[in-house]
């Protein structure tokens, strides 16, 4: 059974076609992973199917009384609120039940006897609800699931504003969770989750009894939890049944179908205007050629699609430090309150080293307070004097202007065409360079800011979570140029497959943490 039918649909953004008569469906308890590098619309396409943006042509059409719950990229939260109250609005069609059935108590003293037959039958009928879905233990089940994102760690009493960008992704998740939709629409939900939460969240979509859209640029995470896999590349919407790997699988062998059918007309269209070129002179052939010709007019050519920017990377080195690079005694960080025990670290010269650990326990604290952008709550840190960092912050607020502009601000000296070409060779294009930062995709921020870092030379290098966002193309080009840098690498990251075979060490704050993990 269809439960989600889109038709026909075709949008354009900036002059730039996104989807061209794309055609999606959603079948009771599919499991869709929707892929595709960043820019090619996939958040586009979430907004146009939930009715928060209206498509050039085509139609959408929803199963009747249907739900669906949205995590995007850029929700807000309500200042003022509490984690808990959030995640108990989850449940507010229910509250709103319970107290319909309670004014109905209150009525019943001064009802007839019909009156109050007829408010004993909605009660029960509330009632029962009521205890169907679970909302005596909502408690209970907010617990569960607060724990098993992080949250419980963070506080459930912290007032939302007071959140970073990644706790409230976490809040935001938890909510759309708890509130158990017919679908879920997921976009980018591991992105601010550690190995531990990933795993949680793997567990909970496989065991999901209902439909799920899923986009992530996390191809462990995306592989173990669909079936189903739609894939936007040049405007066009395909859907493959199978794993993501079943998808990789038929999608190559469909391009070199593609490829080979390409390579066959195009011989024959070379023989076919060789022949018209060299008889339409002739009376005696001059028939035939023009029959040649008529195959040629009616002939439907094949195209092959574009080839994909791929982004290069490359972070320049700077003058080599001293042996130790960064050096720190009985340090313990933290805001208000130690995260951790005190900590002696040592980091050498052209180390690589990743460091991870569950959320909140300090990773990107832990950062700033070894660079010195936050002082520690004790003990000491020692910077080479020929120290030069390149820092790459986890969260870094989108502005108005263009990204041309963000990246010629900081770099005026360089020409219009400098400032373009460097852009262009992290894979932007002059759509991306020409639109405001904030209208980017999260990829396509991410590649502004990676550009800055490396038109500067550096000797060390400070990565927090750089892989949020990024399309597997740009993953893939990120771990090479790290690799290849010849400095000291200090890198935040919760996948684990992208950092294995780049760094020589692995921290796991979670050894130096005041809390119970």
């Amino acid at each position: 059974m269809s439960i989600l039918n889109a038709e026909n649909i075709t949008h354009s953004f900036g002059g730039r076609q996104i989807l061209e008569d794309a055609s999606f469906r959603l079948l009771k308890g599919e499991h869709i992973g929707l892929v595709g590098a960043n820019g090619e619309g996939k958040s586009t396409f979430l907004k146009i199917i939930t009715g928060e943006m209206q498509p050039e042509q085509g139609t959408v059409e929803w199963c009747r009384h249907i739900t669906y719950g949205y995590l995007d990229q850029y929700s807000t939260l309500e200042k003022g609120k509490t984690i808990k109250d959030i995640l108990r609005s989850a449940f507010s069609h229910l509250s709103s039940l319970e107290a319909e059935m309670m004014a109905m108590y209150e009525k019943m003293g001064d009802a007839t006897d019909d009156e109050v037959a007829d408010m004993m039958e909605s009660v029960g009928e509330i009632q029962e609800m009521l205890d169907s879905s679970g909302y005596y233990t909502i408690d209970t089940k907010i617990m569960e699931y607060a724990n098993g994102l992080g949250l419980a760690d963070i506080g459930l009493d912290r007032d939302v504003s007071e959140l970073s960008g990644g706790q409230r992704a976490k809040v935001l998740l938890t909510k759309v969770l708890l509130e158990n939709p017919m679908i879920l629409i997921l976009d980018e939900p591991t992105n601010f989750l550690d190995e531990n939460h990933i795993k949680w969240l793997t567990d909970f979509l496989q065991n999901y009894e209902n439909a799920f859209i899923l986009v992530s640029h996390d191809i462990p995470f995306l592989s173990r939890v669909t079936n189903v896999i739609y894939h936007i590349e040049n405007a066009t919407l395909t859907r493959y049944k199978g794993t993501y790997d079943d998808f990789l699988r038929m999608y190559d062998l469909k391009k070199q179908q593609v490829e080979q059918a390409y390579k066959k007309q195009q011989k024959k269209i070379a023989d076919l205007e060789d022949f018209v070129a060299r008889n339409k002179a002739r009376a005696a052939t001059a028939t035939l050629a023009r029959s040649r010709q008529r195959e040629l007019d009616k002939m439907e050519r094949i195209s092959l699609a574009p080839e994909k920017v791929k982004p290069t990377f490359h972070f320049q080195s700077d003058r080599a430090p001293g042996r130790i690079v960064i050096s720190a005694q009985d340090l313990v960080i933290g805001y208000d309150t130690p995260l951790t025990k005190k900590i002696n670290i040592e980091i050498e010269r052209n180390k690589k080293i990743a460091i991870k650990g569950v959320n909140g326990l300090g990773k990107s604290t832990l950062l700033k307070t070894l660079l010195k952008m936050i002082p520690p709550i004790e003990g000491e840190i020692a910077h080479d004097q020929f120290i030069n960092v390149g820092y790459f912050e986890q969260e870094e607020s989108a502005s108005d202007k263009t990204a041309l502009q963000e990246f010629w601000d900081e770099f005026p000296s360089l020409t219009n065409a400098e400032a373009r070409a460097a852009l262009a060779k992290c894979g932007l294009t002059t759509e991306h360079i020409t639109s405001q930062m904030r209208v980017l995709s999260g990829g396509e921020n991410a590649k502004v800011r990676l550009c800055k870092i490396m038109q500067k030379p550096a000797n060390i290098l400070v990565l927090d979570e750089p892989t949020n966002h990024l399309d597997v193309m740009a993953k893939e080009e990120l771990a090479r140029a790290i690799k290849e840098f010849r400095g000291t690498v200090l890198l935040v990251c919760h996948e684990s497959e992208f950092y294995t075979g780049i760094v020589d060490e692995i921290w796991d704050v979670s050894d130096w943490s005041t809390k119970i993990v």
